[in-house]
């Protein structure tokens, strides 16, 4: 009996089932990757599309939520002014009278002579405002409420 076990124990080893370290030296061949469940690294969306979703959360109050996107959306396009208008809105609505201000003064930097009208005079009228809103605090003090969670 103990030679037929003996036998059996050197069979075991010599296909490579009973040691790990046989098997470990067989190259094995890569997984097979499907295409469709590949991760694939983040990619913002377009700033039109950040725009879009943060006017969607603005008009239901989400002002925060609102606000990071018009940010992801001047952050990829620098130059688009319906970010800065977006940033202005939400940061007026939140209180931050100050970064209201120089978003609006931003978007009307940023924007065409001629494309959006009406507005570049709704953000020349949200800059008066600001301004005199700001010249009339005394220096230092800030009105603002605390932020909603979106």
């Amino acid at each position: 009996m103990g030679r037929f076990f003996l036998l059996a124990i050197l069979a075991l080893l010599a296909t490579g089932l009973a040691c790990p370290f046989a098997r470990a030296q067989q190259p094995e061949a890569p997984p097979k990757r499907d295409p469709d469940t590949e991760v694939k690294p983040y990619q913002p969306p377009s700033p039109q599309k950040s725009v879009e979703i943060g006017d969607y959360y603005f008009r239901r109050g989400k002002y925060v939520a609102a606000l990071s996107r018009y940010q992801e959306a001047a952050k990829s396009n620098p130059h688009y002014p319906r970010a800065y208008l977006g940033l202005g809105k939400a940061y007026d609505k939140i209180g931050l009278k100050q970064k209201a201000l120089a978003s609006y003064q931003r978007y009307l930097d940023e924007l065409p002579s001629t494309k959006d009208a009406l507005d570049a005079k709704d953000a020349q009228k949200a800059v008066a405002r600001l301004e005199k809103q700001l010249q009339s605090q005394p220096p230092g003090h800030s009105k603002a409420p605390a932020p909603q969670a979106p």
